[in-house]
């Protein structure tokens, strides 16, 4: 066994054996006074000096580890990271699926984002589609961002060669790994819808079973998908090309070489929609990010396509004139508050966010204090407040595109908590926050011919409004809403935070609790990760004023806590002590004075960080 190999098995066992402690007792190890002492966390932080990663899955971590120790900086730790998780979570994200990162490439001295997003296709005729065809099959797909996505920002700021970084995630594709428990329920949960289509059963049902955990997981047509990324690659550079370009000649044969000639000949012969034009339209899109300042800190996360970014940043806005540190941690009074700022900014982000290339969003009036403090006045009331109508801007929104005619959809419809998240940081001062995206869990189900790859489903409901007066109503050539948000908070022009979460619908609200627990009431890291959480949920929906709110909640609450919630009219769903219902946080603090980093990563899911 291989030195590398050798190190990623001790974390895969380090891993089981912290599961497993949890499970027994949470309690000091250690003898004298500290005998039977209840741990602020299961897990510890993971310390680091030089370069750090977290992300969704162990091997995944190690694989962006893995270059940063052979030379390699943080973004070149994104791409392998990114491609890798492809293989270890496979129901949460795809190289064919949708995404965002934030960046802070040290030599610019600024945090930049990157959508890596495709939009619907342009031959969709919204009124031939109903909820299920926006949910799951063949018509269900987006074009693939998350690969262009992860070429360009590796052009742009990389140093390493793409056969060097996609090593890892073509090892696993071709011989394979252990899989986890959570993919192996995942597939069998799925199975009978995931048995629909032959492409997509040679994947996840060898031999037309569900895979057990343990059982080794392949994926043989990623890996050669991935190779041929390679192969154009290596052949520009034998050609002399530069390095650019002869990326550039990777990502030109995805997009519009070969690979999207695959593209096109699938969808057309079983009646899907996406085009070779669709394929050659994706443009992942740099863009500055949205910034607000909560308690001295600059925090930055990503513009529309996405509304997390809004989420977290509207609701620190509306809990920044209260002293929450003095309320204290999991109190009443201070849960009451961040519930109602998620309630409101939810309220007015449904409404008024969308695909910045069809409608024109009003980015710095949404964030702005002044419209805080005018929204905020909702909260003053000490109860929990129906979920309210957005707030009147003096500009509202106005389509660029003619909304097209098409029916209104059963606007009562599951929210999807998917997606998977990662978090860089390395020698060199950058850092590299990630949320990849399939949508809903196995996105749109159809594997693509022989491309290994599964497909965003982000034109179903929740993504896409069911209301055709909605600026958010599925439009051909429209990109739908995410709500991935991957993160950088920066103190006095140092990166402070590098953080994100996956978990849909509760993305943007979970970072809100993740910054509170750091910056308000100073929790370690790995605390702060595991800290109980909650959800806020709607029925029907979101977009709806006057919907029916209630609240998942971890039981680890104090009790009296809980009752006091229910006294001030909150409708509390308990959970139990871990839910992944709210979402699996990995993060990364770094020390002002010393510059030295932990992280953490949350046991909900499969997180896991490691550095050196």
């Amino acid at each position: 066994m291989t030195r590398t190999r050798c190190v990623v098995a001790a974390i895969a066992v380090a891993a089981c054996l912290v599961t497993s402690s949890r499970t027994a007792h949470a309690q000091d190890p250690d003898g004298g006074s500290g005998r039977g002492r209840a741990l602020p966390a299961y897990r510890p932080n993971v310390p680091a000096v030089h370069g750090i990663v977290a992300a969704g899955h162990p091997l995944a971590a190690m694989a962006g580890l893995q270059m940063m120790l052979k030379g390699g900086n943080a973004f070149d730790a994104a791409i392998a990271v990114g491609t890798t998780l492809n293989m270890m979570e496979p129901q949460m994200n795809s190289i064919g699926g949708n995404g965002f990162m934030t960046m802070y490439p040290k030599k610019e001295g600024k945090v930049v984002t990157l959508a890596m997003a495709g939009a619907a296709p342009l031959s969709l005729k919204a009124s031939e589609l109903t909820p299920e065809s926006l949910d799951w099959g063949v018509k269900a797909g987006l074009p693939p961002g998350n690969i262009g996505g992860y070429l360009v920002q590796f052009q742009k700021y990389g140093t390493m060669s793409l056969k060097e970084v996609l090593a890892p995630a073509i090892d696993y594709a071709e011989h394979g790994y252990p899989m986890d428990r959570t993919l192996a329920v995942a597939i069998t949960g799925a199975q009978k819808r995931l048995s629909e289509f032959p492409t997509t059963a040679a994947v996840f049902l060898p031999g037309g079973k569900a895979p057990k955990e343990g059982d080794t997981f392949k994926n043989p047509a990623l890996a050669a998908t991935l190779k041929k990324l390679v192969e154009a690659e290596q052949m520009a550079l034998k050609k002399g090309q530069s390095r650019e370009a002869a990326i550039q000649a990777a990502y030109d044969r995805f997009y519009k070489g070969d690979i999207a000639e695959e593209f096109d000949a699938f969808f057309k012969k079983n009646g899907g929609l996406i085009t070779k034009a669709d394929m050659a339209a994706v443009k992942p899109e740099w863009a500055e990010p949205l910034h607000v300042t909560y308690r001295g800190y600059d925090v930055y996360s990503d513009p529309s396509s996405s509304r997390g970014g809004f989420e977290l940043e509207m609701a620190l806005n509306l809990v920044e004139p209260y002293d929450l540190a003095k309320m204290g941690n999991q109190s009443a009074e201070a849960l009451r508050l961040e519930m109602e700022a998620i309630k409101i900014s939810k309220a007015d982000i449904y409404h008024y966010v969308a695909d910045t290339r069809t409608t024109t969003v009003p980015t710095q009036q949404l964030l702005s204090k002044e419209f805080a403090l005018e929204r905020g006045k909702l909260m003053e009331a000490g109860r929990a407040i129906p979920y309210p109508s957005w707030g009147e801007l003096p500009a509202t929104t106005t389509a660029k595109l003619e909304t097209p005619k098409g029916p209104a959809f059963n606007d009562d419809y599951e929210i999807e908590r998917d997606t998977t998240s990662f978090s860089i940081i390395d020698p060199f001062g950058n850092a590299v926050a990630g949320t990849p995206t399939i949508g809903g869990g196995f996105g749109n189900g159809v594997v693509v011919g022989n491309t290994g790859l599964l497909l965003n489903n982000g034109m179903r409901l929740g993504s896409t409004s069911p209301y055709p007066d909605n600026v958010n109503y599925v439009k051909p050539g429209q990109r739908p809403l995410l709500n991935n948000a991957p993160v950088i908070v920066m103190k006095n022009g140092k990166v402070a935070i590098v953080y994100g979460t996956p978990g849909g619908e509760t993305i943007g609200q979970t970072e809100f609790e993740m910054l509170v627990n750091l910056i308000d009431f100073k929790l370690p890291v790995q605390q702060a990760v595991e800290n109980p959480r909650f959800a806020v949920d709607a029925k029907p929906n979101f977009y709806k004023p006057g919907a029916a709110i209630s609240i998942t909640i971890e039981n680890r609450i104090p009790a009296a806590t809980m009752d006091a919630l229910k006294k001030m009219g909150y409708v509390l769903n308990p959970g139990g002590a871990f839910t992944a219902a709210v979402g699996g946080m990995q993060a990364v603090v770094v020390d002002q004075e010393t510059g030295t980093m932990t992280a953490g990563a949350d046991p909900r899911r499969t997180g896991y960080a490691v550095g050196w």
